[in-house]
C-alpha cells in the first residue's frame, strides 16, 4: 500500500542504486556548455542544498571537502554568485616584479657565474633578499620572454 501511494506522489519507492554514476553523467553532460570546475561546483551547489554531508558531495563530484565547505558558506553567506566565477589560484606576486629589466640588464653588463652571485647582487643593487631556487626561476622567466 505504501508502495503504490509513493508511486503515484512521483516519489521512487527504492533508493538510487548508484547515485555516482549520476553526478558524473550530470558533471560530463554540463562539460557540454562550461568547464569541468564550474560543472562540478553547479553539482555540487545542488546536492549542499539538498543536505548531503561534505564528505559525500566530496565523493560524488570530484571536488576537494575544503571546495564543498566554501560552497557550503557561501549559501550560508547568501553569495552564491562568487561560486560561479572560476578562477586560477591566488598565488602571491614576485619579489622582482618591476625589476626584471632592471636585473636582465644588469645580467647582461657584468659577469655572474653562480645563483649565488646574481642574489646576492640582487640583494646589494635592489634591496631584494631572493633565494637561490627563486634566482632560478625568475632567470628561467627571463630567459623565455616570459
Amino acid at each position: 500500500m505504501n508502495e503504490s501511494r509513493n508511486v503515484q506522489r512521483g516519489r521512487p519507492s527504492k533508493p538510487i542504486q548508484n547515485p555516482g554514476m549520476i553526478a558524473k553523467s550530470v558533471i560530463l553532460f554540463l562539460q557540454r556548455f562550461m568547464n569541468e570546475t564550474l560543472a562540478k561546483r553547479i553539482v555540487g551547489i545542488i546536492l549542499v542544498a539538498l543536505g548531503m554531508t561534505y564528505d559525500q558531495v566530496a565523493e560524488l563530484t570530484g571536488l576537494s571537502k575544503r571546495s564543498v565547505c566554501a560552497i557550503k558558506s557561501a549559501i550560508n553567506n547568501g553569495d552564491i554568485d562568487s561560486l560561479f566565477i572560476v578562477t586560477h589560484g591566488g598565488g602571491r606576486t614576485g619579489k622582482a616584479k618591476g625589476f626584471e629589466e632592471a636585473i636582465v640588464e644588469e645580467l647582461e653588463k657584468n659577469n655572474y657565474h653562480t645563483r649565488q652571485q646574481i642574489a646576492d647582487m640582487i640583494q646589494e643593487k635592489f634591496g631584494i633578499s631572493m633565494s637561490v631556487s627563486a634566482v632560478g626561476k625568475l632567470l628561467k622567466k627571463t630567459a623565455s620572454g616570459g
